[in-house]
């Protein structure tokens, strides 16, 4: 396994960051979708003679993903199977939770972590002005306000009352708060596409009323844009649906 380790080394040099390019608008939150976070490494990895491969296998529930990179020498390394259940059981389900998995097994494969577009583009250098402004005068400096104190760290896994619509919610130690919430916003969101009628709406609030009860204790706006959202997922069903 002597190239491979070398190549990957050399590769991971070169990855990229995962841009969080896409948006989600019920929540006014973005986020590195599947094309961000393969275009971060796949130059990298080809340049140092790996092909990136991720196999998928179907399981009743939903959905197996295993990255395996392949080095030109014939030698390869897998990142291990990845499952993600589908949040229903039809092709829409199974596709989203295909995409899920193949992001995040990609992600912890890799190494890498999302990283605002914002922020990247600050952190380049900035060409200086060959004419500097005059300089303001200076003024009095104030004390900045204490910072607020940070929401209490999410328990390690959260899930809910269990059923065709119970979203599973894992968070390891070192997890932020953002980026648990991100992964809940997520599921719901794609658990509420797939509602067929008001009745499914208010089954999955149900079924997951302990991690959005979560929510409202440690985020006011978040649960309040929760709310807001399955109000209006349920407005858009007639009576009789």
């Amino acid at each position: 396994m002597k190239a491979i380790a070398s190549a990957l080394v050399k590769a991971q040099k070169e990855f990229g960051p995962a841009l969080k390019t896409s948006s989600n608008p019920h929540f006014r939150s973005r986020y590195a979708d599947l094309s961000a976070c393969v275009e971060a490494v796949i130059d990298a990895l080809n340049n140092n003679g790996i092909y990136l491969m991720q196999l998928n296998e179907e399981r009743e529930s939903g959905i197996c993903v295993q990255t395996i990179f392949i080095h030109e020498s014939g030698e390869q390394i897998s990142s291990g199977s990845l499952f993600v259940p589908a949040a229903k059981h039809d092709p829409q389900g199974f596709g989203s939770a295909l995409t899920y998995a193949r992001r995040y097994s990609l992600m912890a494969a890799c190494g890498i972590a999302p990283e605002d577009d914002d922020a990247n583009a600050a952190s380049k250098p900035q060409v200086a002005d060959p004419k500097p402004a005059p300089k303001p005068a200076p003024k009095p400096v104030e004390a900045p306000p204490p910072p607020p104190p940070p929401p209490p760290a999410p328990p390690k896994k959260v899930e809910g009352k269990g059923g065709e619509w119970q979203l599973k919610v894992s968070a390891q130690p070192e997890t932020s708060y953002e980026d648990w919430l991100a992964v809940v916003v997520e599921g719901t969101v794609m658990a509420l596409d797939m509602a067929s009628s008001k009745n499914d709406v208010m089954n999955i609030w149900r079924t997951n009323s302990n991690i959005y009860k979560l929510i409202e204790q440690q985020d006011t706006e978040a649960y309040e844009n929760l709310t807001s959202t399955f109000k209006t997922y349920k407005e858009s069903f007639t009576d009789g649906e």
